[in-house]
């Protein structure tokens, strides 16, 4: 149970953290935002305020923030409809009755001729069948469009996703990626300022009580000037040096307070995946001042994101194999053995899965963000968008083989964890 309420916490975290970017910037923008979702399926609960319905589904595994205009519009007045007008006390049309008429016994009943909801914001239409004038209504820009009991705000131009600049849109399809690299500066960063930021320098940090090194008389700050007459350099030395002498005696020259001191220590021997080495009991040393810990964060994160493109890079030299890649199944797996390790190496976990969705979704890959990016991109350089249709054909296709990849990568992991070969 503590391995499901992990999960569902740091996914949750994650798709919110990263929709939150795409809202953030839509709404900076002046984009109609119609949904803000996390999850996917059926609803579990809803909330409207200010324009926008806020949804968490049943199953915690994506979610979407839902621009006017960024999809087709789902309601179309067509000629010939006959619908209800709701007029406000400025004469302006703030409810458009499709489904439901009577409920609202002061409508307007008209037989539509032409609406336009987009620009000039006008129905036109016959109210009465035997009167021949053709009668305009202007709408308000807040109108909404009635459906038995839901209700859909109609999508001026200019409130549209498509309407605004490349920059505007561009940025607003970033942000999501942005929010999630935000996100793991800001897990490590506070990882560092509660547990210090572990640095390869040759000093011995944190004795456990049970190691040789407490019980031969090493401390914690000592410098390791050299063992067994090899000159250390760094704490890797250090650690390299004591797995390959399990149980042999070695001479730690340290200094400590301004003295040169020898110490024997004799490392325990260990197995360790099918293999024996030496342990002493000694953590890597850590620098806890401000500079370190506030810059840590930034670090960290920089240095993962190479590490993960330079395996995503493997796909172009065909060293990549589907066991690389991981589902939900392998997720869950990973997240449980992260969770029975503890609070801080939970937290660790979460914050490169953060910068994994941040990375997958900038790859130039149609239906993802870095997918629209490149269309973006090409219609900077064409100096016009690309035919909706033909985008959103691409991007159709591209969710479909998205969804196949994940169906072979889920079979993959299910092999892998619950099947016995």
């Amino acid at each position: 149970m503590n391995t499901v309420i992990a999960f569902i916490i740091i996914f949750g975290a994650l798709v919110f953290f990263h929709e939150l970017g795409h809202f953030i910037f839509a709404k900076r923008a002046g984009i109609l935002v119609r949904d803000f979702s996390i999850g996917f399926g059926p609803k579990v609960f809803s909330h409207t305020k200010n324009e926008t319905n806020y949804t968490i589904r049943l199953l915690p595994l994506g979610g979407f923030v839902r621009m006017a205009g960024d999809d087709p519009e789902m309601v179309e007045i067509k000629p010939g409809h006959r619908l209800a007008l709701v007029l406000n006390d400025d004469n302006l049309v703030e409810k458009i009755v499709l489904q439901g008429k009577d409920r609202f016994p002061n409508a307007r009943i008209i037989e539509v001729e032409m609406a336009d909801l987009e620009h000039d914001l006008i129905i036109k239409g016959y109210e009465d069948e035997e009167d021949e004038t053709l009668k305009t209504f202007h709408l308000s820009r807040t109108a909404v469009i009635v459906e038995e009991q839901a209700e859909t705000l109609i999508a001026p131009w200019d409130r549209q996703f498509a309407s605004k600049k490349l920059g505007a849109r561009a940025m607003t399809i970033f942000a999501g990626p942005m929010m999630n690299f935000l996100l793991a500066i800001v897990i490590f960063t506070l990882l560092g300022f509660i547990q210090g930021v572990q640095v390869n320098e040759p000093f011995i940090g944190e004795l456990l009580p049970e190691g040789s090194a407490h019980k031969a008389g090493l401390q914690e700050g000592d410098v390791v000037l050299s063992i067994d007459g090899a000159e250390i350099s760094d704490f890797d030395d250090i650690t390299e040096i004591v797995r390959s002498h399990p149980e042999e005696e070695l001479i730690f020259t340290v200094e400590r307070n301004e003295e040169t001191l020898d110490v024997p220590v004799t490392p325990k021997r260990e197995i360790i995946e099918d293999k024996e080495i030496g342990l002493i009991g000694v953590q890597a040393p850590v620098d806890k001042s401000f500079l370190r810990l506030a810059t840590f964060g930034f670090v960290e994160t920089y240095n993962w994101t190479v590490k993960i493109i330079e395996l995503l890079g493997t796909l172009v030299t065909g060293q990549f194999s589907i066991d690389m890649l991981a589902g939900p199944v392998g997720i869950y797996k990973t997240t449980e053995t992260a969770a029975q390790a503890g609070i801080l190496i939970l937290m660790k976990w979460a914050a490169l899965l953060s910068i994994n969705l941040g990375i997958m979704n900038l790859l130039p890959i149609p239906a993802l963000d870095g997918g629209r990016l490149l269309f973006f991109g090409v219609e900077a350089l064409r100096g016009k968008p690309i035919d909706r249709q033909k985008e959103g054909m691409v991007h159709f296709i591209g969710f479909a083989l998205l969804m196949v990849l994940m169906i072979v990568v889920t079979w993959n992991d299910i092999q892998r964890f619950f099947i016995i070969k």
